[in-house]
């Protein structure tokens, strides 16, 4: 079977690797230290909530821990003299047999659980069920035989139902011996409270400039040195999945032609604003609209705080400040976010053409430009 003919992973970004194929983590140095800590106190909890904005490494350091976790035995004898010195690194080597076996999907003390893929329906399910995360019972019961530890990563949390949540919480009031589970999520709040007062939480933070660069670098990224590497890592809020959907998807250059067309606003070209409604057609439609929420939001905070440096594109900072000169301007343009952005999500799940909304976003935008603020 050709790769083309495997379903979908859903907790694989299109056109980049997977997570459990990123060799480092770019930082989150306090948090592999912070479970290290507790690897090396001989206390190691059994249940990890991994949190933090979406796209930040979250799914790479849960690999990372799984590996690590895998490559150890669970009851490592003293040296001959004395305890070995804690380890320092979750590295393992990449030709390390854990490392291999889990790269391949085939480590039997791995088990992965994710929104399950609908063989009737050819497409991945919105959620992951309760019939998935019962198949951790038997998975305790067959590894129990391999002996060693047990690594479960649930990506994401998240999206597990109720049913699938209050199965996965049973299995946390009553852990198997030798257990380790890894829960990553991108909205804690999301979760029942019972089950995150039954795990250690690692926050990970949106990535600075360098370190994003280093990620996408690592990914196959192309197109984040020099210049655009600012701009990235502003329109991305450190993520790197978000960066990388801007890279693939020529993102950087749709966001700096709508600073262009609203840098004469009021009265923008309506062809250059039609043609820009046009260009990301419907599959196009979700990164457009993101990305003229995102100039709204930073119009927003131009008018509070002043304009962002850096600058996203060039030309951005002189349009926020003019379009945004004081905090009630930033007042009307967040109020303007809301209501156009929830009409345009509103009309697409509706099936209206992605072009009209996009157009009748930027005309509400020029509007609004004519305007004056409200006191």
């Amino acid at each position: 079977m050709s790769d083309d003919d495997l379903p979908p992973e859903p907790d694989r970004l299109p056109g980049a690797p997977h997570p459990r194929e990123a060799e480092r983590l770019y930082g989150h140095h306090d948090a592999e230290a912070a479970f290290l800590e507790a690897f090396a106190s001989g206390r190691l909890h059994h249940a990890w909530l991994i949190a933090g904005p979406q796209g930040v490494g979250k799914a790479t350091l849960a690999w990372r821990i799984a590996r690590f976790l895998l490559a150890r035995p669970a009851d490592a004898a003293d040296g001959l003299f004395g305890a070995p010195e804690p380890p320092t690194t979750l590295d393992v080597a990449p030709d390390h047999p854990v490392a291999r076996r889990v790269a391949a999907l085939s480590e039997p003390r791995l088990f992965l659980l994710r929104r399950p893929y609908d063989d009737r329906g050819k497409k991945l399910r919105q959620e992951i069920t309760v019939d998935a995360t019962r198949r951790l019972k038997e998975f305790f019961a067959l590894s129990s035989a391999e002996g060693g530890r047990r690594v479960v990563i649930v990506d994401a949390a998240d999206e597990m139902n109720r049913s699938a949540a209050n199965a996965l919480l049973k299995l946390l009031e009553e852990p198997p011996a030798n257990a380790t589970l890894l829960l990553i999520s991108h909205s804690p709040a999301r979760l029942l409270p019972t089950i995150r007062s039954r795990c250690r939480t690692l926050r990970l933070r949106p990535l600075g400039e360098g370190d994003l660069t280093q990620a996408l670098r690592q990914a196959g990224a192309e197109a984040v040195e020099g210049p655009t590497a600012p701009g990235l890592a502003a329109l991305s809020d450190g993520s790197v999945g978000a960066a990388f959907q801007l890279i693939e998807n020529d993102g950087l250059a749709y966001y700096g032609e709508l600073v262009r067309l609203f840098t004469g606003a009021p009265g923008i070209d309506r062809p250059e604003a039609i043609a820009l409604a046009q260009r990301p057609g419907a599959e196009g439609f979700p990164l457009a609209l993101h990305l003229t929420e995102m100039f709204l939001a930073r119009l927003a905070r131009a008018g509070i705080a002043g304009p962002p440096e850096p600058e996203a594109v060039p030309g951005e900072a002189t349009a926020l400040a003019r379009l945004a000169p004081d905090p009630a301007a930033a007042r009307s343009w967040a109020a303007l976010a809301q209501e156009a952005g929830d009409r345009a999500r509103h009309g697409h799940a509706v099936n209206l053409d992605p072009a009209a909304l996009l157009l009748d976003m930027f005309l509400a935008m020029d509007g609004a430009a004519r305007q004056p603020a409200p006191a």
